[in-house]
């Protein structure tokens, strides 16, 4: 994770943030898509063109995860946007209900540009990810699979952490080749638990 004196957000934006990811949520209830916003009206730091990901939880259980790896618009847009998406729009869940919504947690990850990584081997690329720091992308041809860090939380071990994210990718767990890309980043994640 982005240590504390790499914060990119102030907590005036966290908070701001957070506020829009639910009020995206809330009108999606209503009206039945994403809120929207004038970037133009916010803050310098909510303009600035950022990738990001919200993820939603009840009960510590995932509901909704949605969010981009490059930044295609201003945050505030992208978070608002992937709020309205991973209520109602992430595949592997139903559209949210009504009555879940005072249930739901709302976690925002806003991520670093992610850079290419250098390996020789399966083993070599294991070494260099930074366990509990580092997201990662794989790309073999068509196929692609990302995890946050907050994955880490689950998938300690790196071997595991690639293997998992190799089947998320639609390739076997021991697949390999010289082929295959990597990626990785960093996230800055709030609220923290």
């Amino acid at each position: 994770m982005i240590t504390p004196e790499q914060n990119l957000l102030s907590e005036k934006s966290r908070r701001e943030l957070l506020e829009i990811a639910g009020a995206s949520i809330d009108y999606g209830l209503t009206h039945h898509k994403c809120l929207n916003l004038k970037a133009e009206e916010y803050t310098q730091e909510l303009q600035a063109k950022r990738a990001s990901f919200v993820t939603l939880m009840i009960a510590n259980k995932l509901r909704g995860c949605i969010g981009h790896l490059e930044a295609q618009q201003a945050l505030v847009s992208d978070v608002a946007e992937n709020a309205y998406s991973a209520a109602f729009q992430d595949p592997r869940f139903p559209p949210l209900a009504r009555s879940e919504k005072e249930k739901l947690s709302i976690h925002i990850s806003v991520l670093t540009p992610a850079e290419p990584m250098e390996f020789e081997s399966e083993t070599d690329l294991i070494y260099k990810i930074r366990p509990g720091r580092d997201g990662l992308i794989l790309i073999e041809g068509v196929r692609r699979g990302t995890f946050l860090p907050s994955v880490w939380d689950q998938l300690p071990d790196p071997h595991d952490f690639l293997h998992h994210l190799k089947m998320k990718a639609g390739l076997p767990s021991g697949y390999w080749s010289n082929t295959m890309q990597v990626e990785r980043y960093e996230t800055e994640s709030f609220p923290k638990e």
